[in-house]
């Protein structure tokens, strides 16, 4: 009777979340776009990007709650993930922004020519085109928890070993993004973006809907989230959480468990460094510093 309740608990906060989400989704844009700036309910444009900004926070933390909370996988490298989904996204608005730079080259962005670079690099080829960048937004995050999943979780490795070595992956990302010769603009990063699918990304217009995106995104990351921990799936991975030895023995892969629980956290933090990039107007590496991933840490745990 008691699990029942807390079954029955558990659907109606998801629910009710979910329904919040999507009234914030309305209601903010509306009240920012529809509202006179000395109206008493008109909500700025400076706090709708705050507030946007803060939902994909929200997201990052949900995405680290899905392999600490329901896996026992205490990541401390997601901002990692979280920061290659907003390079991703940085580099397709760079493309736009083609010779209206201050050096006026249609294909270069303005750190490349300063930096004396000739040609533009192999890697950011298709990132002029949205459907690219929001590809490579989830599939370069995925890929990258897929490959040290797959070499950790063969390996055995728990504990507070996965935890140094998730901070140590970031650290290195870190120090590579920061050097000129990377082609990601050094420790500037990337900035000064001008448009997103054609709109101006100054308007008020484009900032609420970058709002309203990043409701929708968390909003449907909950229903999957919420559809993966409490699916016959999420059962096994609550048991291999609190005995993993026992959950092998029963002759589950725990190994591929895991693997497949921690891709689906990344590419939510790459979805959620993808919104946060726009909003913000910047991308460095800064994002990458272990302290980032510290912090997301804490917020799921407090929260």
């Amino acid at each position: 009777m008691i699990t029942s309740f807390l079954v029955k608990s558990l659907d109606r906060t998801i629910v009710v979340a979910v329904a919040i989400l999507l009234v914030l989704a309305v209601i903010v844009p509306a009240l920012n776009l529809l509202t006179a700036p000395e109206h008493p309910l008109h909500v700025p444009t400076y706090l709708v990007s705050l507030l946007g900004k803060y939902l994909t926070y929200a997201l990052l933390a949900l995405a680290l709650d899905l392999v600490w909370g329901f896996c026992g996988i205490l990541s401390l490298g997601h901002a990692a993930f979280f920061a290659l989904g907003g390079y991703a996204m940085g580099m397709y608005l760079m493309r736009q922004i083609g010779a209206r730079g201050s050096y006026g080259n249609p294909l270069l962005p303005d750190f490349m020519v300063f930096l004396n670079w000739k040609e533009l690099p192999w890697f950011w080829y298709g990132f002029d085109m949205f459907w690219f960048a929001a590809l490579m937004v989830v599939l370069v995050p995925g890929l990258l928890a897929f490959v040290f999943g797959w070499f950790a979780f063969r390996s055995r490795v728990n504990g507070v070993y996965l935890s140094i070595i998730t901070q140590a992956m970031t650290y290195a990302l870190l120090l590579a993004f920061f050097r000129n010769d990377m082609g990601f603009g050094g420790n500037n990063g990337l900035t000064d973006f001008k448009d997103i699918l054609g709109f101006n990304i100054q308007a008020d217009g484009t900032r609420a809907a970058l709002f309203a995106a990043s409701a929708l995104a968390l909003a449907v990351s909950l229903v999957v989230t919420s559809g993966i921990v409490r699916s016959k799936f999420g059962k096994v991975l609550v048991a291999l959480r609190d005995a993993e030895s026992r959950t092998r023995f029963l002759g589950y892969r725990v190994e591929h468990m895991k693997l497949f629980a921690f891709t689906v956290s990344a590419m939510m933090a790459g979805v959620a460094g993808a919104l946060y990039v726009p909003q913000v107007g910047i991308i460095n590496p800064g994002e990458f510093a272990p302290a980032n991933s510290i912090e997301v840490v804490i917020w799921t745990a407090v929260g």
